[in-house]
């Protein structure tokens, strides 16, 4: 759900990394803080709109970020129609929905680099206090590097299972998928003790 930089250029990328976390930290407490369905359908009506302001490619480019939502989104509103609270549900569902492409539209406009900048400048009370912050810093661009690689390689592994199977992908996929992550997980850590490591 976390995508990476988009080729499309937009306005957004020249602005700097730090007011954009900035902005999705204060714009993700308004969402939580908010309960009204009609608040939260405007939040995610304005957010596709930013999304359009930089041009249909760029907003279809941002909608199928989301498709790998639509698992989550059924079981919230499934669950909430059974309770009959489906208002509740929808609210949690358009949530979720805003967050993320908030989300995905810093990370799309936000070289990761400049992402990681903010974070050490951030860091740096504890580097006086003798902490080093290279894990940190490190361990969140991984995280923001491989989450969509991993969502990619997903896909591609229920393609292939639709392909011999000839019908949907269930838990059986989890163990292959869990030795893909741990297989790059492998690799990453070789890269980095022939870099030198965290030293």
């Amino acid at each position: 759900m976390i995508s990476l930089n988009s080729p499309i250029e937009t306005r957004a990328h020249g602005w700097r990394a730090g007011p954009k976390l900035l902005g999705l930290c204060a714009a993700t407490m308004v969402l939580f803080a908010l309960t009204s369905l009609w608040a939260h359908m405007a939040i995610f009506a304005m957010t596709l709109g930013i999304y359009a302001m930089a041009g249909t490619t760029f907003l279809r480019f941002g909608l199928r970020r989301l498709r790998v939502l639509w698992p989550f989104v059924a079981i919230v509103l499934i669950w909430h129609a059974v309770t009959r609270d489906l208002e509740m549900g929808s609210v949690i569902a358009l949530r979720l929905l805003s967050a993320v492409a908030l989300a995905n539209l810093v990370t799309l406009t936000t070289k990761l680099s400049d992402m990681i900048d903010v974070v050490r400048y951030l860091a740096a009370p504890l580097r006086r206090i003798g902490v080093r912050t290279m894990q940190l810093e490190l361990g969140i661009a991984l995280v923001v590097r491989f989450t969509p690689v991993l969502a990619q390689k997903g896909t591609y592994l229920s393609y292939a299972w639709r392909a011999r199977a000839h019908k949907r992908p269930n838990w059986r996929i989890v163990v292959p998928f869990a030795v893909l992550a741990l297989d790059d997980a492998e690799y990453v850590a070789d890269a980095i003790k022939a870099r030198g490591g965290l030293e």
